[in-house]
This record gives structure tokens, sequence and C-alpha cells, in this order.
């Protein structure tokens, strides 16, 4: 009848097309700012065509795997960009990883080239020569901030860019459906699944941070987020749709960036709480000369109320999102309402803190009954396991298709996370499945116990986990990490926690020290667990 899809009415979705409007409308407008380097958006969209084009001119095509070592640097953004103009699937690589993870990465994506920065030659120099099968081709971006290391690469990154025209035409996929990215998960034990998401869940989760955040036209975005952590949460592309600036920095310290902030204007930023904890843990001192908003994005299973007070004290307006590497990082927003502004600053937190409303281009996110895959009633008690379904979620885990169907069993995508639904419709995690504890046939939620932990003014950050028990079976053991300076006894710490919490949820051990985390922030209860079962054994 006429009404085909043809060039005029299609075009597929991909999130690479923003980069080349933002050149198109603000061609002189800062889009990169790293140390003295300031890059404009003319000049970026030039370095990606190139960037694509150099892909092409040795041999790298649609489905070939690109991968990057690389910290949040200039070369880091552009890829988000010239690998996928390229047709190629971008494949961000954690920098705190080993080698033999780096190894079965780089085999297990087949990658066919890898940009990698000098401060990590050594593991993957190691991980070249563990992996089995074709080595990549290693293109070095040459940083002269970067620690000492051994050259490695068969040729660098400018020399690389050199050899690609900018003139050629780039790409657009011709399905919105093909990859975009392949990220690994951080599995605790065996090996990590490859997650592949696509050109179509990239563009919209980027529109989605625009729209959930009001991220307006020119925002300056301070990069707090390693970029190879769920591609940034679709950042890199968001800053090219909004046409903001790109403030890159190598490492995470207090003191650098609150003079990023200062010196930048910086409107923006995201991290784990781990990241907002030691902003607002640091010296007052530091902040002096900053009278702007800021506004920031936290994600974590439970951001402590504590977090979200102090922000508020120190002038960082904080929303919580939640998500995972499946789902392109935030999928789920806590939509502030107006009339929470009135409430208390510890309701406000409260409420803040919770995991919220679907993000709004996800299509749901809903709390299930694991065996009926109904939904639980809206009582704020009743827990379930909570589930996504919509155009943000991935195509699936490479080269395991059980693993996916799994993932997809009842038509939702299944987090592991355990949840309730509040009566005004916001999700609320409770847990991990595999975090509740079960203390004399009474489920404890780790979380409810390390947010009380939390409001502890001694108290830096706190995890939860199973310790064995005889009698009770297994019982909340907290491990703590204290602020500088800072001390509290045991006991006193397990008081205050029967002071706030039906008794048996009480941590019946505590143990002082620092809490081992991932690249990300998160705290690694693996690994305490471990240590509670060695524990256990001991004694």
């Amino acid at each position: 009848m006429g009404l085909a899809k043809n060039a005029a009415n299609f075009v597929a979705l991909s999130p690479v097309s923003f980069l080349e409007r933002a050149a198109r409308v603000h061609p002189q407008r800062a889009a990169l700012v790293y140390g003295d380097l300031r890059q404009s958006w003319a000049d970026t969209y030039e370095r990606c065509r190139r960037f694509a084009a150099a892909l092409s001119a040795r041999g790298i095509g649609p489905g070939d795997t690109v991968a990057v070592m690389l910290p949040n640097t200039p070369a880091m953004f552009e890829a988000h960009f010239g690998v996928p103009m390229n047709g190629a699937v971008l494949n961000t690589l954690n920098t705190r990883l080993d080698a033999p993870a780096i190894a079965f990465m780089l085999q297990h994506g087949e990658a066919k080239v890898l940009l990698m920065d000098r401060e990590f030659s050594a593991v993957i120099a190691q991980a070249l020569s563990i992996m089995e099968g074709p080595r990549p081709t290693v293109i070095e971006v040459e940083d002269e901030t970067a620690p000492p290391g051994q050259p490695l690469g068969d040729l660098d990154y400018e020399s690389f860019l050199a050899g690609g025209d900018p003139s050629l035409p780039w790409h657009l996929p011709s399905d919105e459906w093909d990859a975009i990215a392949l990220n690994y998960t951080s599995g605790t034990t065996g090996n990590p699944k490859g997650v592949v998401t696509h050109h179509r869940g990239a563009y919209l989760n980027a529109a989605s941070n625009a729209i959930a955040w009001n991220l307006g036209d020119g925002a300056v975005y301070l990069w707090t987020l390693p970029m190879f952590h769920c591609n940034g949460w679709c950042f890199p592309w968001t800053l090219a749709l909004v046409a903001g600036t790109s403030v890159c920095q190598r490492r995470v310290e207090a003191a650098q960036i609150y003079a990023l902030i200062r010196e930048h204007h910086v409107t923006h930023l995201c991290g784990a709480p781990i990241v907002y904890s030691m902003l607002i843990n640091a010296p007052a001192q530091l902040r002096e000369g900053i009278h702007h908003p800021i506004r920031g994005l936290v994600a974590g299973a439970a951001p402590p109320a504590a977090v979200m007070e102090g922000c508020e004290t120190a002038g960082i307006e904080l929303t919580h999102v939640y998500g995972l590497t499946e789902v392109y990082g935030p999928s789920a927003i806590c939509t502030k309402k107006p009339e929470w502004a009135a409430l208390a600053g510890d309701e406000r937190a409260r409420l803040n803190g919770r995991q919220g409303v679907p993000y709004p281009l996800q299509q749901d996110v809903r709390v299930l009954d694991p065996l009926t895959f109904e939904p639980v009633p809206a009582d704020g008690e009743t827990i379930g396991e909570i589930v996504f379904r919509g155009n943000v979620v991935m195509k699936g885990y490479l080269k395991n298709p059980e693993a996916t169907e799994e993932a997809f069993a009842g038509g939702w995508f299944h987090t592991g996370d355990l949840g309730v639904l509040h009566p005004d419709g916001y999700v609320k995690i409770k847990d991990r499945s595999k975090d509740v504890i079960i203390s004399g046939g009474e489920n404890i939620s780790s979380i409810e116990v390390e947010d009380t932990l939390h409001h502890h003014p001694a108290v830096l950050s706190a995890a939860v986990v199973a310790q064995p028990d005889p009698k009770w079976g297994e019982v909340p053991c907290a491990f703590v990490e204290l602020k500088a300076g800072q001390t509290v006894s045991e006991e006193e710490l397990i008081e205050f926690c029967r002071s706030r919490l039906a008794r048996f949820k009480a941590p019946k051990r505590i143990v002082f020290g620092e809490l081992p985390k991932t690249s990300t922030g998160k705290i690694q209860k693996f690994a305490l667990r471990e240590r509670t079962r060695a524990a256990s054994a001991i004694e």
C-alpha cells in the first residue's frame, strides 16, 4: 500500500548519530577537557571519523571486536564513537582486572584490535603471553601523564588516526539490533559473562539519561565514573546528545575532583556510593570557592542514607539510579517528587534511597514472585525478584545460550536482586538473593543492617554477610571501615544496631578494617563470605 519503510521515513537508531549533530550545531564548543587539552566537537567528530576509517584500512569491519584498556582519557571517549562508526563492537576492559581475566576476555571476544594505555602495559603483556589464538593488533595511546611502563604497541594512537581518511563515509547500522558493545560482568566464580548490547538500546538509554536527569544543553560533566563500566552508563553518547563538555581525569581523588569542579564549573557527575562518601568526608576547605549547584547520580544496591544526607550538606544534589550491565547501566530511577522537599532530612533520604521507577525509555521494572512470575502486592513488605523488560535490555550473553535463556525466563530479564514494591509504585531492593541472611528461619536483609551501621558517625563503610552459626544456622557478621581518626568498639556498634533494629537482626560479630572493593567501588561480599567461613571453620 506504499507504506513501507524507506530512506525518507526510517533511519536505524544509533547513538553515534548524536556526534554528527553536536559537531554541526556546536562545532567550536568544548567537547573534551583533559589537562591543558581543549578539544572542540568539530575536532572530535573528525578524529572519530579518522578512527573509523583507520579501522577499515586495517581490515576491521562490522561485527569485529575492538578492545580498549584505557582510563578516563579522551581516547576512551573517542573509542565510543570511532569503533561503532566503523560497524565494529567496542569491548571496554576493566582496568583493575588481572592478566588471566583480560586474556580470557580478549580470547572469548575475539578482539582484533586492542587500544591500551602504558599504565597497564605489565598486565597486558602478561595477558597477551598466555592467551590462545590470534593476538590482537596493539595500539598504544601515548599520554605524558601516564606512569612509566614498557612500550607494547604495534603503533601509537596518533599514527593510527593519521592513517584514517575523515572524508570517507562512516557506518550507521542497517539494523539497529546490531551489536554496539561487549561488556563483561565481574563474576565472582568461574569466567565472566559477555553482555552484548545493541545500537537501539544504547541510543535510547543515552537519551534516557538526558531526559531523566534534565541534562540541559551544554552541561559540564566530570568523569568520576569509569567509562569501562557499562560504557560509562551510556554517558559518552549522552554528552554528544546535549553537546556537553566532558572533563576527563586519570585518577579519582577528592582534591582533584573539587579543583576540577571549581575550575571548569562542573555541573554533573556520576559514581558509586564510595565516590560520594570520599567527597563528603574530604576536608571542607577543598570545597571553598564552589558556590554553584552540583548534581550527581549514584548507583548501588542501597546508597546509605548517611551518604544521601552528607551530599545534601556538601551541596551535591544526589539522585539514585539502579541497573546492571545487562540493562546498559541505569535503567530505573528514584524520581523525586516536589512534596518530598518539605519532609525531614532522614525521611527524604529514605525515599530518595529507593530504586524507584522505570527509566523514561525503559518499558518496565517490576517485582515478581520468583516461582509464579506474578507481581507481588504493593505493600512494601512482600519480597520478590526485581525484573526488567523493554528496549534497553541486552541482546544476550556472548556464546552462552543457556545463561541467556535463564536470564530471560518468562519474558523478563531477571536481576537476581530481591525487593519490594511500595504503595506509591517505587521499587526498593532488600538484598541480592545470595546475600539474604536466614537466621533461625527469619530473613534478615543485609542492606537494612548496613544502612543502620552507616548512621553511626564513626563508620565510613560497612558490609554485612552471613556467618555460619551452630544454633541459628547463620547470623549477621559486619565488616566495618572507620573514618580517619575515629574509634568505636565492637560492643558499642552492636548495641547501636540493637537500639535501632530487632535484636535478632543486629550483627553478632564486627570485623574492623579496609573493605575489599571492585574497580567500580562495589564491596566484594564474596571475599567477606569466604573470610567468615574460614573463621568459622577454625573456631
